[in-house]
């Protein structure tokens, strides 16, 4: 069995148990941990995570966020000048650009029906790498999250830290990892 249908299989035992209703935003993460090299198997495997969540009884819906900084950068006013001195982006990168994949996600979040059993997919996530951190989107949503939303991360999660595409220093989250580690 490949470490995404293993994966898949521990995603499905998860989101098949009955969900507390009464978790706080940051709870209701899931983190879809996997490793880096495994981004384009993930992709290809993606329906069959849709699949094992719709047979569950959740809804589904996905976001990618992988062209969510060429979209931004393409809207800004001053690109042209920016790719003239890049050091001038540093600034925007941490405040509007955290802001704007935060936003994404939230109208996604908004724009789903009413329900509270709804899974946001959201992958991805490697296209913010070097822009922005994705805690800082994450803790701008946390208050939005109705159902679940599933992250699926490609990096590493070693004692309740979380290090995307293995790079970075990491940082504790409450979200639940399913890692494909467990034991059968």
């Amino acid at each position: 069995m490949s470490r995404i249908d293993d994966l898949a299989e521990q995603y499905e035992r998860h989101i098949s148990a009955p969900w507390q209703r009464n978790l706080a935003g940051a709870q209701r993460i899931i983190f879809v941990v996997y490793p880096k090299e495994d981004e384009r198997r993930l992709l290809v495997k993606l329906k069959e995570f849709e699949h094992r969540t719709k047979a569950a009884g959740h809804g589904w819906r996905e976001v990618d966020l992988t062209d969510t900084f060429p979209v931004w950068m393409a809207a800004e006013e001053y690109r042209e000048e920016y790719f003239r001195h890049p050091e001038d982006l540093a600034l925007k990168f941490d405040s509007e650009f955290a802001d704007a994949c935060a936003a994404r996600l939230r109208e996604e979040l908004i724009a789903g029906d009413d329900s509270d059993d709804n899974v946001l997919a959201v992958h991805g996530v490697a296209g913010l790498y070097g822009f922005t951190r994705l805690h800082f989107v994450l803790q701008t949503i946390e208050s939005h999250i109705r159902g679940r939303l599933v992250v699926f991360f490609p990096g590493a999660y070693d004692q309740n830290a979380y290090r995307l595409l293995d790079a970075r220093d990491g940082w504790n989250y409450l979200a639940t990892p399913i890692t494909g580690l467990a034991s059968k």
